[in-house]
This record gives structure tokens, C-alpha cells and sequence, in this order.
């Protein structure tokens, strides 16, 4: 008999009086065109596996899962055979949505349960899972949410489909014990692809690369007589997208102005590279040569300062794309050996009063992509101690398929204190948490138009800090 048959399996649902969460959630419903008057409870939801008596259960429950002040906690037996929703017979008219992570995937409030609980000596805890419960009813006139529309709101509210998976009603979770599956790199044959076949790759795995680009590529492979694999062709196209080279801004490009037609070679050294060097302040210690830009601030101290933008992200995730947005460019300040010290932001959003059948397809509405950025940066600026200390929003109907989410970060440090002259025999520290298969392939699907099918496709190119993988990831 395996271990996972052997080992009892209990839930345990912690319920807040603190309403806090239901409201952000609430009032993103009726963007997805549903209209209903509806009341939501969220219940947190942990399923805890081992042979485990009811008092250390109890003890659990109250100790590590719940405030005894604005919480409640109860547990039972997890029966595998029971197919009614938890608590169904209580409330007939509740419609349910279950949520867990993903086997797998990364669950720091499952793995600091199970450390906190062995401290405590629970040592017969063995498995932790966490997930929530949208406990949805409303006004018996407005009648009950149809099957669709739950799936509208679990799949657009609710979940990551990258890390999460859903049930209408009551989810069996998984308890996941063993190491991940590893597999070879896939050998891909570009020696017999003609032009089509080879834009049909790029376009197969969302490369964002050209003909003259794959024709490159293929004839590189081809002098070493060997296929390309996967990892390799993934390398070369995010090295090379427009969002890493800028491939836009460094082109050249023919310019028709009334009967006056000139060329611009490179518009980012042409418009702002060269005003820079023009002026030569004598104040600015590094501009386009590394992570971030750094002035002078006193005679021993330097300011760095970075921008990016995280646009299609957020626009297909918000949370996560502004999320990591503020991510990037604080790993920005930290590689000119900088400490961050504060954030900011300048936002670009469709307008809000639009209704959900004005909306083109695929795209999500205004006031969801609002919400979402802005509780993304405030999320990982709290989380560092950042605070954000200016910015700007904007409202136009052009941003309304594509936000603008400009996110930066300030840093301090020493004058000098950067070091710029590698040696060989220097040691690299790699800090964070571990990575996982979301995120991928998130420069060249940055790099590509958007249309309906954008979310649908790429919506596990938008990476999640792993610290971010938490009980309410997306009720924001």
C-alpha cells in the first residue's frame, strides 16, 4: 500500500470576520458583463495529511491557522467518497468555486505550516495543502449564477491557470511528495525548413523572430551539422526580442516629412543618447551602460533611478505583470549595488465607464487591469519596505487593449561602491526563491501584437514571484 493511502487527510476551513477581500472581488463582477447583487464569503482552506489525533488537529486549527479574535476554524475528516459541496446542506443556496495551487507548484503557507507545526512537535504532519472557497449567494429576485458565469468569474477572477486549478463546489486537493518529472531538451531539425516552414516555427513557439532572423539561425545550426534544441531557440529569440534590444528604437528608419525625407539611424542614441552626452552633466555618473542610471547626491553618496514597462503582462494579468514589473527594476537598482528605497509609478488605463459589450474581444475591462496593477505594485513595494512615494495615473480610450504600467525603482549608495571589473575566479551568489515553468517565454510574447487570443495563449509567460504565491494571490 503506498504512503498517501496510509496517511488520514483532514480540511481545515478558517473563516475572518475581517471582510476585506470579498469587496475587491465584488466589485470586479460586474465587469465581466454579470449583473446579479451578490454577497461573498471567502473561506481559507487547508488540507493537512497525516495520523493525526483530534486534539492536535484543534490545536492547529487555533494556534497557526486562526486569530482566536476575528477568526473561525473547524475541521473533519477528509471523505474522499462524499461528492456535496462542504457545508452544502447549511446553505442551499451557496454557490461554491474551490481553488488550489497546482501540484508542484510552489506553496510557502503550506511549507511554513508544516515547519511551524513540527517546531510545535507535530511531527506526525507529513502533507500540507492550501486553496480557497468563494462562497457566492445573493437576492433570490436576481436568481442564481448560471454554470458559465462561474467559470467567467473563476477563470477571471480567481485563478491563475498556470498555477491553480478550480472545482464548482467541493475540490479534492493533492498532496505532492516526490520531485518533478525531468526531461530532455527537445531537438528541433531547421536543415529542411523553407521560409514558410520556418516563419510557421517562429510563430509555432512564439518566438517573435523574422524570416531574416530564423534564416540566421538556421544556417547557424546547419555549419555545426547538428538540430537546435528547444532551450537553445528559446535563448537566441529572448536574447533577441524587441523587448530586451529594442530592435524598434535601434532601427533605422526612413522618415517623410511633407516633401523633406530623411533617415534616423538608431533612435535611441539619436534622440536621447546623444542630448545626454551633449549636456555632459557633470553630475550624472552613468547613463545607458548598465541596469540603471546613477547621479551624483552628495560627495559620498549616489542616486540610481529605473523605469520599465510591464504592458502586455498587465494587460493579460495584472496583478502579476505590475507585480513583477516592480520586481524588475528593483533587481535593477540592486545590479548597480544599489539599495532600493522607494518606488514609483506612472499608469496609462482605458476608461472605466466602459461596459462590458463595448469592450473588444479578449480584452479585459479598464477597471479589472486598474485594480489589479495598482494592488501588484503596492503588493511587492509593502512586502520590501518600499514605499511609493510619487507617480500618475491617465485615462484615454487608447489604452484601453493595451495599458501603459510604467513601474520604477530609486536606490542609494556609497559613491564608488559598484564594481565593474570582473575577475576570473569570482564567485556568483544567485539570491531568491526557487523559479518555476511560469514566466517563460515572457520577452518575446512582450515582444509580439497583441490580439483575442493573447491571454489565452500566453498567459503563463507572466511571471509570478514565488513569494507572491500566496492564499489570496489573485483576489486582488
Amino acid at each position: 500500500m503506498s504512503r498517501q493511502t496510509t496517511l488520514s487527510a483532514y480540511r481545515i476551513a478558517v473563516t475572518s470576520s475581517l471582510a476585506t477581500r470579498e469587496q475587491v472581488i465584488l466589485n470586479q463582477i460586474s465587469t465581466l458583463g454579470i449583473q446579479q447583487r451578490l454577497n461573498l464569503k471567502i473561506v481559507d482552506l487547508y488540507f493537512v495529511e497525516g495520523n493525526l489525533p483530534p486534539e492536535s488537529l484543534r490545536k492547529i486549527s487555533q494556534t497557526l491557522l486562526s486569530d482566536p479574535v476575528t477568526d473561525q476554524s473547524n475541521w473533519q475528516p477528509l471523505n474522499k467518497d462524499r461528492v456535496t459541496t462542504f457545508n452544502s446542506e447549511e446553505k442551499p443556496s451557496c454557490q461554491t468555486i474551490e481553488v488550489l495551487l497546482r501540484p508542484g507548484v510552489t506553496d510557502n503557507v503550506a511549507n511554513e505550516l508544516l515547519r511551524a507545526a513540527h517546531r510545535l512537535g507535530f511531527d506526525e504532519l507529513e502533507g500540507v495543502a492550501t486553496g480557497q472557497r468563494y462562497e457566492f449567494s445573493g437576492d433570490p429576485e436576481d436568481g442564481t449564477l448560471s454554470t458559465a458565469e462561474l467559470h467567467r468569474i473563476a477563470k477571471s477572477l480567481l485563478v491563475n491557470d498556470t498555477i491553480q486549478r478550480y472545482t464548482l463546489g467541493e475540490i479534492e486537493p493533492e498532496f505532492f511528495h516526490g520531485a518533478a518529472e525531468v526531461t530532455r531538451p527537445e531537438e528541433i531539425d531547421l536543415s529542411q525548413l523553407d521560409n514558410e516552414g520556418l516563419l510557421d516555427l517562429s510563430a509555432e513557439r512564439r518566438l517573435a523572430l523574422d524570416l531574416n532572423e530564423m534564416r540566421v539561425i538556421q544556417e547557424y545550426f546547419q555549419s555545426q551539422g547538428r538540430p537546435a534544441t528547444d532551450a537553445e531557440l528559446e535563448t537566441i529569440a529572448q536574447t533577441w526580442s524587441e523587448h530586451c534590444i529594442h530592435k524598434t528604437f535601434r532601427a533605422r528608419i526612413d522618415v517623410t516629412d511633407g516633401e523633406q525625407t530623411y533617415t534616423v539611424d538608431n533612435l535611441l542614441k539619436t534622440y536621447l543618447r546623444s542630448v545626454t552626452e551633449e549636456i555632459s552633466a557633470p553630475w550624472v555618473r552613468s547613463a545607458f551602460v548598465d541596469n540603471a542610471g546613477v547621479i551624483e547626491f552628495d560627495d559620498e553618496t549616489d542616486v540610481s533611478f529605473k523605469v520599465e514597462t510591464h504592458n502586455h503582462p498587465s494587460a493579460i494579468e495584472p496583478f502579476g505583470g505590475a507585480n513583477t514589473g516592480t520586481g524588475g527594476v528593483v533587481r535593477d537598482v540592486l545590479g548597480v549595488s544599489h539599495r532600493p528605497i522607494a518606488a514609483t509609478d506612472v499608469l496609462c488605463f482605458g476608461l472605466t465607464e466602459i461596459t462590458h459589450d463595448e469592450l473588444p474581444a479578449g480584452v479585459l475591462h479598464p477597471a479589472r487591469i486598474r485594480s489589479g496593477v495598482v494592488a501588484g505594485i503596492e503588493d511587492y513595494g509593502n512586502k520590501l519596505g518600499l514605499p511609493t512615494v510619487n507617480g500618475a495615473v491617465y485615462y484615454h480610450p487608447g489604452y484601453t487593449a493595451n495599458p501603459l504600467v510604467y513601474c520604477g525603482a530609486v536606490g542609494i549608495g556609497p559613491r564608488d561602491c559598484h564594481p565593474r571589473d570582473p575577475q576570473s575566479g569570482d564567485r556568483v551568489i544567485v539570491i531568491g526563491g526557487k523559479t518555476g515553468r511560469d514566466g517563460l517565454r515572457g520577452a518575446t510574447f512582450s515582444s509580439l501584437i497583441m490580439d483575442a487570443q493573447t491571454g489565452e495563449v500566453a498567459g503563463a509567460s507572466v511571471q509570478i514571484g514565488d513569494h507572491h504565491r500566496k492564499r489570496h494571490y489573485r483576489s486582488c
